[in-house]
């Protein structure tokens, strides 16, 4: 297949619209079902290499799940607790230990659930059965992987009444070193950010503290190549082998350390007793779910606890979560990585950073106040990492 003809490209009055190889070669690509479109396409593209990415530089199955050409979040095949697995609804997912690939697909979809709510999945290994039976029961859009196994493909095959985007991607596929892309008609051209982010890259510890632990510098690296396909500014909290808050797309850098960090505080605040233990009624479907409790950790439109409300949700009224009992549990909270695709111009963004966890913080350097940041690390003990080059996405 040389083209795809798309229905129509961002909004639909943008036509016509497709995607093809400008030299004429054969697109890299299957299209097992459906009719992805151009948004679509741009989080295929864009997501497989992050996954790749992950997988090459941690040896482990990796997934992303994409929405509006950004991560909501990444992660790697490590083994979930079982308070993960009940805060990421896989917990009664059979065989789910046994699979990497899996394991990696419950953390991703599972950590900011609301923003991944008609998602765009991509696997950086083969799709098992038990990654498929998992995806199959959450809203989706599509999904990229190098293969499926053929009982998985016809699981997925099953999603939106058989018109669910499934894409097959060659992995050995390798882009031209220069890309182009036009802008109002003028066209831009630079060469591909191969940059390789690794171990290596954290070396440069500027803090006082110089203490990395493997875990920590794994999560670094989750973090930073998350960035690297994340719409700039941008900044990404991860922990335990998972991007858990992802700030995206602010002209400030503290807005990008705010939004992350609320996002990992809600993360982390889905784990606590109350949270888990909500009485939610049995035919309350996932994403109202998600929104109730989004709502009953940060307090949003509706009380879901208050009298009226309740009652649409749970069986019996549940005791609010107060700011004290979220303060005190967030307080316990430490050990988490944070990385930047650009340097802290200011030291706000550390102390933000500070509320949520974070111990380890890799970001570019070169800011004219960077003893300002290294000074701020200092007083909470933090490791920090120049690593010297910016990440810029857009």
């Amino acid at each position: 297949m040389k083209e795809f003809e798309l229905k129509y490209g961002c909004n639909p009055n943008q036509k016509p619209s497709r995607i093809y190889m400008q030299d004429g070669s054969e697109l890299p690509i299957q299209i097992l079902c459906g009719r992805p479109g151009y948004i679509n396409f741009l989080d295929a593209f864009n997501s497989w290499q992050l996954v790749k990415e992950l997988k090459e530089a941690l040896g482990l199955p990796a997934v992303t799940s994409f929405k509006h050409v950004s991560p909501t979040s990444a992660a790697v095949g490590i083994p979930l607790s079982d308070t993960l697995k009940k805060a990421c609804f896989v917990d009664d997912i059979e065989g789910l230990d046994d699979s990497p690939l899996a394991c990696a697909y419950a953390r991703a979809r599972g950590t900011d659930r609301m923003c991944s709510f008609g998602d765009w999945v991509a696997l950086s290994d083969v799709c098992d059965v038990t990654t498929a039976k998992m995806i199959a029961r959450e809203v989706s859009d599509g999904i990229i992987a190098p293969g499926y196994e053929p009982e998985a493909l016809e699981i997925l095959k099953t999603k939106r009444k058989g018109n669910y985007n499934i894409v097959q991607i060659d992995p050995d596929y390798v882009p031209a070193e220069q890309e182009t892309k036009q802008v109002y008609g003028i066209t831009f051209e630079q060469g591909r950010n191969n940059f390789k982010i690794n171990r290596e890259l954290l070396n440069n510890m500027v803090s006082a503290n110089k203490e990395l632990p493997d875990s920590a510098a794994r999560d670094l690296i989750i973090a930073l190549i998350t960035l690297k396909y994340t719409q700039s500014n941008s900044v990404c909290y991860a922990v335990d082998g998972q991007a858990i808050g992802v700030g995206a797309g602010q002209q400030s850098r503290i807005h990008c350390t705010r939004l992350a960090g609320g996002k990992a505080d809600t993360w982390f605040l889905r784990q606590h007793e109350k949270v888990l233990n909500l009485p939610f009624k049995a035919d309350i479907k996932r994403p109202d779910r998600d929104n109730v409790i989004d709502g009953y950790i940060n307090k949003n439109e509706e009380d879901v606890c208050a009298d009226g409300n309740w009652q649409k949700y749970f069986t019996v009224q549940p005791e609010p979560l107060t700011d004290k009992e979220a303060k005190a549990y967030l307080a316990t909270i430490d050990g988490v990585a944070l990385g930047s695709d650009a340097f802290f111009p200011f030291d706000d963004n550390i102390e933000r950073a500070y509320r949520s966890g974070v111990k380890y913080i890799a970001e570019p350097g070169g800011s004219i106040r960077d003893d300002v940041v290294i000074e701020c690390c200092d007083k909470y003990g933090m490791t920090l990492s120049f690593t010297g080059m910016r990440l810029f996405h857009h």
